[in-house]
């Protein structure tokens, strides 16, 4: 449960498939348009998939139902690539001529 001013994520579906432009390819326009957005609980309690508040930490005011509590991020730019490695050095070794 998440109480107020707990930093939070909502979701919300901003347009349904039937109110998308039909200019956008098929994959797109048939699919609903949804915005995520993270906040400060405006509530005084909530629990995931409850309605609820959140000012932003630009002071925006958003609404939508709760979908995550004190979130994160969970991306990577994916797996070593050892090739990559050297590629710094070899740059540094082209750009200015090896050791210093």
């Amino acid at each position: 449960m998440s109480k107020k001013n707990d930093y939070v994520q909502i979701h919300r579906t901003v347009l349904t498939p039937d109110l998308r432009s039909k200019n956008l390819p098929e994959e797109t326009h048939t699919k609903p348009l949804e915005m995520w957005v993270k906040g400060y609980l405006q509530e005084e309690s909530a629990n995931v998939g409850d309605s609820v508040t959140v000012i932003t930490r630009t002071g925006r005011v958003a609404q939508g139902t709760l979908c995550d509590e004190a979130p994160h991020f969970e991306h990577s730019w994916g797996k070593l690539i050892p090739e990559l490695l050297h590629v710094g050095d070899q740059v540094r070794e082209i750009v200015f001529g090896g050791e210093e």
